[in-house]
């Protein structure tokens, strides 16, 4: 007689089953570390713990000191790993969507609050807010990008915009084009600032041309160019400063 198959009940998965805990050793450890920041701020604290504590949302349940190690190893800084492209990011093991987006939102929220600092308020005056702004927008990118800051007659700015970006030696810059702007805004005044991903602010011969191209076209319109300045991965460099405008 043939014998009747036999079905294993298919298992039916548990819906009201609890999450992970995370264990009690790493709750510990975050705390340790939430305790220190807030005790010391981000002065008390090395690269790679700050960008523990800025991942504990991203990756609630897990150890991220090994993440947050290999991100400082492969960008080199805290300012890099927040500025480092999502393409770049993802070539790092373990950062996914929600890493990705924890980052930015820091990078995002570090930015505007930099910019608080000088929009609408007479440039001279703060100008080492503005070198900071620069440097939280600019130092760690790894392409080129060129802005312009345009300001009133009070040197008040009114408008910051990315006019291009472009690769990791060039960025295509359009005197006219910034000139037109200007007189849109109804700007009289300019100050030009771009990135080199080298680290090296010194001024390129191609940095030197479009200066005096963009200068020579302001003045013209009877708009003034305050000043040039490049931004390095730890430095500035004032083409005002240095005797080139």
């Amino acid at each position: 007689m043939a014998k009747t198959p036999h079905f294993a009940e298919p298992q039916l998965p548990l819906v009201n089953a609890a999450p992970a805990r995370a264990p009690s050793y790493l709750k510990d450890h975050r705390k340790r570390l939430r305790e220190r920041f807030l005790q010391g701020g981000a002065d008390a604290m090395p690269d790679y713990e700050l960008l523990e504590l800025t991942l504990f949302r991203a990756i609630p349940r897990q150890d991220v000191k090994p993440l947050a190690r290999a991100l400082i190893d492969t960008f080199g800084s805290y300012d890099a790993v927040l500025t480092a492209s999502p393409a770049r990011l993802r070539e790092v093991p373990g950062t996914g969507d929600a890493v990705i987006t924890e980052l930015k939102i820091v990078e995002a929220a570090a930015a505007r609050l930099a910019r608080t600092k000088i929009l609408r308020r007479q440039v001279v005056s703060s100008w080492d807010a503005l070198i900071d702004y620069c440097h939280t927008v600019m130092a760690h990118r790894e392409t080129e990008q060129f802005r312009i800051l345009y300001l009133d007659r009070k040197n008040v700015l009114i408008a910051d915009e990315l006019q291009a970006k472009g690769t990791v030696d060039h960025v295509p810059v359009y005197p006219r084009e910034v000139v037109r702007r200007a007189l849109e805004l109804n700007a009289s005044a300019l100050i030009l600032v771009h990135n080199h991903p080298s680290g090296d602010p010194t001024p390129s011969e191609a940095d030197l041309t479009v200066t005096r191209q963009i200068e020579d076209g302001a003045q013209t319109l009877g708009i003034t160019l305050h000043d040039h300045l490049i931004i390095g991965k730890s430095r500035e460099l004032s083409f005002r400063a240095e005797g080139l405008l």
